[in-house]
């Protein structure tokens, strides 16, 4: 396995994670925390903080399919078992990773190096579209983002 892949070996339940993802978004401010689920597996924790006066919703997701996927392909010899410990630790990884992320992004925040919509603006969440604020540029072929664009 490669070594740049950060948590690839994390021994952290999921669970954990995401109780270190809600507790930190609570001390940050964020209400109306929840978690979405597929086929029994956590896939997001969405949120709600109010930010200039105005309450937003927000999506973190853990991609634990994708992450299964890069994992296996690393598997060289798979035994009895190997298949199933490997979707146990994409589920660990993923979520590790979106914990390390949120504790680092809020750190920013409070030592004023970034605001929080800076940070969390991709994640922002629209629920009439059932969409983050990056799945509507990326529909729209990023043209909000394009020179001269009236996206």
């Amino acid at each position: 396995m490669p070594v740049n892949l950060k948590n690839y070996t994390s021994e952290v339940p999921a669970s954990n994670s995401m109780s270190k993802i809600e507790k930190c978004l609570v001390e940050a401010g964020a209400t109306d925390i929840s978690k979405n689920y597929k086929e029994g597996v956590c896939v997001a924790i969405k949120f709600r903080m109010v930010v200039n006066d105005h309450p937003l919703f927000f999506e973190l997701p853990a991609r634990v399919d994708a992450c299964f996927k890069v994992l296996w392909k690393e598997v060289k010899r798979p035994v009895e078992g190997t298949k199933q410990r490997t979707q146990q630790q994409a589920e660990r990884t993923a979520w590790k990773i979106v914990s390390d992320w949120v504790e680092c992004q809020l750190s920013m925040i409070r030592l004023e190096q970034a605001e929080l919509l800076q940070v969390f603006l991709p994640y922002a969440y629209n629920p009439a579209k059932e969409q983050t604020f990056y799945e509507q540029i990326k529909e729209q072929g990023f043209k909000a983002l394009l020179p001269n664009s009236k996206g």
